[in-house]
């Protein structure tokens, strides 16, 4: 029996990821999906126990693996299905803190675009400065479901950092130019999407107030709270499952 095989990523080609992934960054959370909102969810990897699991919603298949934490990670996992197991929509299902007052605790945000301040980018060699945007259809499909579901969405820019404890405190510098949220894995996944040509959307709750008065939610709620917004990128897929079939850029 054929093996699909890379460094992070060891599956079996009979128990393929979905056409759409959801990702968490945490494995739990990619658990807590899988048991809650997929039908037959069978796990298909667990290397570095980044767990991945394939099952149904709606009838549609569909997969979510965890992205764990930061942008060299998302990194890694994104460009790997969508190179080399065929994953046509990935997204990316995690917290973020409110860096915009317009912004409160549970509120859901979608991301246009991610401002980052990675050098992520520099592997492209270009001669500016890229703006990481999410796929239009993905965004399209998401605001549909959000009205179908009847979820509210905040849409906006991102703010990617790769620290999450600065000294610089830049949040509300970003917050000033429009920027309503602020995570840690967006710009590279939207940044990988668009160099192979695939569609990524990132899809935020928001858990803490970067703004007095500094609110944030429990360990435990992060994991388990963030209904909503699962149930809406799962709608999401399901859309997205009528999108056009993608080849990956060389």
């Amino acid at each position: 029996m054929e093996h699909i095989k890379t460094p992070h990523i060891n599956l079996l080609d009979e128990i393929a990821f979905g056409k759409t992934v959801l990702m968490p960054g945490d494995p739990l959370r990619a658990k807590f999906i899988a048991e809650n909102f997929l039908e037959n969810a069978k796990l298909v990897n667990n290397v570095r126990g980044i767990q991945g699991y394939t099952g149904y919603y709606k009838g549609v298949k569909v997969s979510v693996m965890a992205s764990g934490m930061g942008m060299p990670s998302i990194g890694i996992y994104s460009y790997e299905l969508f190179k080399f197991f065929g994953v046509q929509n990935i997204i990316r299902v995690g917290s973020a803190g409110a860096i915009s007052e317009d912004v409160k605790l549970k509120d859901i945000v979608v991301g246009i675009g991610a401002s980052t301040n990675s050098n992520f980018q520099s592997q492209y060699g270009l001669r500016g400065v890229i703006a990481p945007v999410c796929s239009f259809d993905l965004l399209n499909a998401v605001n549909t479901a959000s009205k179908n579901e009847n979820i509210n969405i905040k849409v906006g820019s991102l703010y990617s950092s790769d620290t999450f404890y600065d000294d610089t405190t830049p949040a509300a510098q970003w917050g000033k130019m429009g920027c309503l949220a602020v995570e840690m894995e967006a710009a590279a996944l939207y940044l990988t999407a668009q160099r192979l040509g695939m569609r990524a959307l990132a899809v935020c709750t928001i858990s803490d107030l970067v703004y007095p008065p500094f609110d944030s939610l429990e360990a435990d709620a992060r994991e388990k709270t963030f209904t909503d917004m699962m149930r809406l990128a799962l709608e999401t897929a399901v859309i997205a499952e009528g999108l056009p079939t993608l080849l990956p850029k060389e």
